[in-house]
């Protein structure tokens, strides 16, 4: 009996962790440059008697899905996609480095370059610093450029910093709770001199809206089964006490 209530808890728990991670990935749909969340289903084995004959079932998110989203133009000069396997490097709020692949950038009233979700934007000593500009561009590889306001007509774009792109390849990286690509255990990812940029384009979000909807239907009804495993482990507890107070 008590194994019987103690694998279903534990798979309602699971089913309600999976679920939140379906409606995360159902609510970031339209968010540039999401990842979904890719959730992992496991069976735990516990040891020693009499533990060894329960396996609760356990759900963790894991990572998040790498593939690239589809490439929409968009014509805004702050607008970039970054292509490849290459990441953008930005400063979380706790100071770290972390990437995103989330190209809709703005210029702060401080004059910081950040990302549509405010994160800014790390270029070659830190985060990216804008001065009053007429016009900005951001060219193939990253790099940032304004024409100061006044200028004359024809003068040359003046260089500010370049966009840090950065390549996970031989690193072990996963994705956090603020939706950014951290490596695991601290640390930086070293530049990509290869990477490039699509400037007035915009990644969108690779989460299969109809997929995860059929996904969160499967969830809702293996949550039912084991609802009703618990149903019937409490139904079976109030038959066994119902004969105990039988009399003799």
């Amino acid at each position: 009996m008590d194994r019987l209530v103690y694998t279903a808890m534990s798979g309602l728990k699971a089913r309600m962790a999976s679920q939140a991670a379906i409606a995360n990935n159902i609510a970031n749909a339209s968010t540039t440059g999401f990842r979904a969340d890719r959730v992992n289903f496991e069976r735990m084995m516990l040891k020693g008697q009499p533990l060894d004959t329960r396996a609760p079932a356990t759900a963790e998110v894991i990572d998040a899905d790498r593939r690239a989203g589809a490439i929409m133009s968009t014509g805004r000069p702050l607008d970039i996609a970054v292509q490849s396997d290459s990441w953008m490097a930005v400063q979380a709020t706790d100071g770290t480095e972390a990437y995103t692949r989330r190209g809709d950038l703005n210029v702060a009233a401080s004059g910081v370059l950040e990302t549509g979700d405010g994160f800014p934007v790390m270029g070659s000593g830190g985060p990216i610093t804008i001065p009053p500009h007429e016009k900005i561009m951001i060219s193939e590889d990253g790099t940032v450029s304004i024409v100061p306001p006044g200028a004359a007509p024809g003068t040359d774009p003046q260089i500010i910093d370049k966009i840090k792109l950065a390549s996970t390849e031989g690193s072990d990286t996963v994705k956090g709770l603020d939706n950014l690509l951290h490596v695991r255990g601290g640390g930086v990812l070293p530049g990509d001199m290869e990477a490039r940029v699509q400037s007035g384009s915009l990644e969108q979000s690779n989460v299969n809206l109809t997929q995860a909807l059929v996904d969160m239907i499967e969830n809702q009804r293996g949550y039912e089964v084991q609802a009703n495993l618990l149903k019937e482990a409490r139904q079976m507890d109030e038959g066994g006490a119902s004969l105990m107070r039988l009399p003799g």
